[in-house]
């Protein structure tokens, strides 16, 4: 007997980026704390209707997008000590797989890909809810927190204290808020 698999009722979805940002943290100098966000943010949601685990997520922000709030800081982020926007001029984000229930907490495991490098990230995501905005469209929100190394990621420039330490810490703190757009059609 043979069994005929049910077509997909895929739903693209696209990030709003005026309602949406992606933020940073990471400590200054050992005793404080300076958060950034990439303004620029575009990308895409695959959502499996009928099975939501199967959907799938791509995100990319713009890294001359970087924004700290001082100038003199986001060109240094810029440059090739940190992220090296001449040669990767992008971040990407690719789902690779959902653990949990999509439609309320859940873990978004996938590939980040910063200055070429690629490594596998969770995210400990929530579902925000959804519905019709007031222009006739369809909206939805997400949100997710993770923590990764820059250093997995080639972001190696530092510079010691006298007193000991560094001047930029190692793990930075990553929260996403996301809105998104159903497709038309």
């Amino acid at each position: 007997m043979s069994t005929t698999a049910q077509p997909t009722a895929t739903t693209t979805w696209t990030i709003d980026p005026a309602h949406s940002t992606v933020e940073f943290a990471v400590k200054h100098l050992m005793i404080s704390t300076v958060k950034g966000r990439f303004v620029d943010v575009t990308g895409t949601i695959r959502a499996d209707e009928r099975d939501p685990k199967r959907s799938s997520v791509e995100a990319t922000m713009s890294v001359a997008s970087i924004d700290t709030r001082v100038e003199q800081r986001d060109n240094h982020l810029r440059s090739a000590d940190f992220f090296d926007v001449e040669k990767y001029p992008t971040i990407v984000f690719k789902s690779t797989r959902i653990e949990g229930d999509p439609t309320d907490e859940f873990r978004l495991v996938g590939d980040l890909t910063i200055r070429g490098v690629t490594r596998e990230i969770t995210l400990d995501a929530a579902f925000e809810g959804r519905g019709k905005d007031p222009w006739g469209g369809e909206r939805a929100g997400f949100s997710a927190r993770t923590k990764l190394n820059r250093k997995d990621f080639g972001l190696t420039w530092n510079q010691a204290l006298e007193t000991g330490g560094v001047v930029v810490g190692d793990e930075v703190k990553v929260s996403v808020e996301v809105e998104l757009v159903k497709a038309q059609g």
